[in-house]
């Protein structure tokens, strides 16, 4: 979490393809050549032995809208206010404190790792079973270094103390952050640093889900599973912009850079270890006085919010849940999106087909149906054709097609789909093969004609 402020103070800038589910995608008709190259791994070690991650972890994280600005107070709003307006029940249920709950500010050597009497007077165990109460889990942050990003004393050196302790507070999600304190260090040392937090966690004897956050750097795709990290940032720092040119600072990636940055990468994620994009930024509005950006439009917030489910990122709202405006709860609570995300196969989706500023991208579902998003990244909207035999190599001779924003079913058709998709919005699709039944006639026929 490298991270830069708008108000000038700033830091330096913040494969698992599970193919057995029922004999459900081994066959030409349900997975095409390009989506059975993958990495085989498994998911990361834990206190248990469970797999910590089966789906991408789904919640609320403290810093786009508040930065070190946090206080107990904030955090049991934000619990109930998850309850109240139905985001713990549609899968949300990480409450992650970021930077900042520390008492000191300065070197780990000059100084104990405590919580801020002031910020927090009953402690985070109080927070953690506030939490637990409500039916969610509890997140917290530290670093590998002497300080944090926002320097606060870290981890470094102290690993198993530090993991005994979160644990002790009934932790169940750590955000480990290396971006400023290994910034440029290499790889071989930035596996260990989060190798050793990993060991310390299931030595804690408490299942703590771990975030290995290093910006994307040093390829932590390639790695980050191996050394116990159930997710990984692939990318620096999310702005609050759909598609700003270049990048703010020097620094920050919007919507797209992030989309684009993740093509290629999806052989690395599955069901316990997956591909980070970052915090969602969704009713952001550019209002947040710690985080770059414009905002964006509700129609690219939905569009960002759809290819994170279909990417299979972990989905941490990072607005202020308290006051989320109509159109942005909708966005964050469509059922019908979030199942793609949290579908058990656990198959990122793969860019199938890219036209410029058309793309389509697809992931096979548990299920044998198809989620398929249809990206629109110009300015003028378009008409956008999907082929199940052309553009995902499957043998359907008919399918049904569902669009999981208008929860409106259509077809089925036996040619291709053709829909229109206006500038930045990303048109999600969920297709169902829909065979023609034969007659028992035609079907004595047939095997009549394949008899010796």
């Amino acid at each position: 979490m490298a991270r830069a402020r708008k108000r000038g103070r700033g830091f330096v800038a913040t494969a698992l393809l599970v193919a057995g589910l029922a004999g459900l995608a081994s066959t030409p008709a349900s997975r095409p050549v390009w989506a059975a190259d993958s990495v085989p791994a498994t998911g990361p070690a834990s206190a248990s032995g469970k797999i910590l991650a089966p789906t991408p972890p789904m919640g609320w994280i403290s810093w786009s809208q508040f930065a070190e600005e946090i206080d107990e107070k904030l955090i049991v709003e934000t619990i109930d206010a998850m309850v109240a307006n139905g985001m713990r029940d549609a899968g949300y249920v990480y409450v992650n404190i970021d930077d900042g709950w520390q008492r000191y500010k300065g070197s780990r050597a000059k100084h104990p790792l405590e919580v801020d009497p002031v910020k927090f007077p009953h402690g985070m165990k109080y927070l953690a079973d506030y939490a637990h109460s409500k039916g969610m889990k509890f997140g917290i942050y530290s670093g590998p270094g002497d300080i944090t990003c926002a320097g606060y004393t870290g981890s470094g050196g102290h690993e198993t103390e530090d993991a005994a302790m979160f644990a002790s507070w009934g932790v169940d999600h750590l955000k480990y952050d290396s971006c400023c304190s290994h910034k440029d260090a290499p790889q071989a040392v930035v596996e260990e640093v989060f190798r050793s937090m990993s060991k310390a966690l299931v030595a804690s004897k408490r299942d703590i889900v771990l975030n290995a956050c290093h910006c994307g750097w040093v390829n932590t795709w390639e790695w980050a599973a191996s050394v116990g990290a159930s997710y990984w940032r692939i990318g620096q720092d999310i702005s609050d912009d759909f598609d700003y040119p270049g990048n703010r600072e020097k620094y920050y990636f919007d919507v797209l850079d992030l989309i684009d940055h993740g093509v290629g990468l999806e052989k690395y994620a599955g069901p316990g270890h997956w591909n980070d994009y970052d915090m969602m930024i969704v009713g952001l509005n550019g209002k947040s006085p710690y985080l770059v950006g414009a905002g964006a439009s509700n129609v690219e917030y939905r569009t960002h919010f759809s290819m994170w489910a279909m990417l299979d990122s972990p989905l941490l709202e990072g607005a202020d849940v308290r006051h989320l405006d109509a159109d942005s709860l909708a966005t964050l609570t469509n059922r019908e999106v979030i199942a793609l995300n949290q579908d058990p196969l656990g198959q990122q989706a793969t860019r199938v087909r890219d036209d410029g500023l058309i793309q389509v991208f697809a992931k096979p579902l548990a299920d044998g149906s198809w989620a398929v998003a249809l990206l629109n990244r110009g300015s003028a909207t378009a008409d956008v054709t999907i082929s199940p035999r052309k553009d995902m190599q499957l043998e359907w001779d008919r399918y049904a097609v569902r669009d999981l924003w208008k929860h409106k079913n259509m077809g089925p058709y036996d040619i291709p789909f053709t829909t229109e998709v206006i500038s930045h919005e990303a048109k999600i699709l969920r297709l169902t093969h829909a065979p023609l039944k034969k007659s028992a006639k035609a079907d004595a026929a047939e095997q009549k004609e394949r008899a010796p």
